[in-house]
C-alpha cells in the first residue's frame, strides 16, 4: 500500500497544446497522462455514477482538450476540459492509481467502447442522429 507521500507528485506539469499532464515522483517515475484519459476516468459523479453500477460510459472524446488546471489545497487537482467538464477532482492518490493501471484501465475502457458500439470520436457538430427500436 502506498503512503500519501509516495503519491504526492513532486512535480505537474500541463502541456496544453498536446493535452498531456506529466507528472513526476520521488522515486524518479515520470508519467504521462493524456487530456482524453483524465477526461474518461474523471472522478466526478457525472462519470462514475451516485453508486454501483451508475458509471456512465464516456464517448467521443478524442479531441478533447484542457484549458485550465487548478489547485484544490495540497491534495488534489481539478481540471477545467474543453467540453466545459470541470466536476471531477483529482486527489494524488486518484492520479498516482491512474498512472500506475493506465495501461490496464485503458484497455478496457476500449473493450467497453467496442461492446457498446460507441467510439472515441465525437460526431460533428452539425450531425443529427435518430435512434431507431
Amino acid at each position: 500500500m502506498s503512503t500519501p507521500h509516495e503519491t504526492t507528485p513532486v512535480s505537474v506539469q500541463l502541456k496544453k497544446k498536446s493535452g498531456v499532464l506529466v507528472l513526476a515522483y520521488n522515486d524518479g517515475s515520470v508519467y504521462e497522462l493524456s487530456a482524453e484519459f483524465l477526461r474518461v476516468f474523471s472522478p466526478s459523479a457525472e462519470v462514475r455514477g451516485h453508486g454501483k453500477g451508475q458509471a456512465v460510459l464516456q464517448t467521443g472524446k478524442s479531441k478533447v482538450g484542457i484549458v485550465d488546471m487548478e489547485s484544490i489545497g495540497n491534495y488534489a487537482v481539478r481540471f477545467t476540459f474543453d467540453d466545459k467538464h470541470d466536476s471531477g477532482i483529482y486527489s494524488w492518490n486518484y492520479l498516482h492509481e491512474l498512472c500506475a493501471q493506465k495501461e490496464v484501465m485503458w484497455e478496457t475502457y476500449l473493450e467497453k467502447l467496442r461492446a457498446a458500439g460507441a467510439s472515441r470520436n465525437a460526431l460533428p457538430a452539425d450531425t443529427q442522429v435518430i435512434t431507431i427500436r
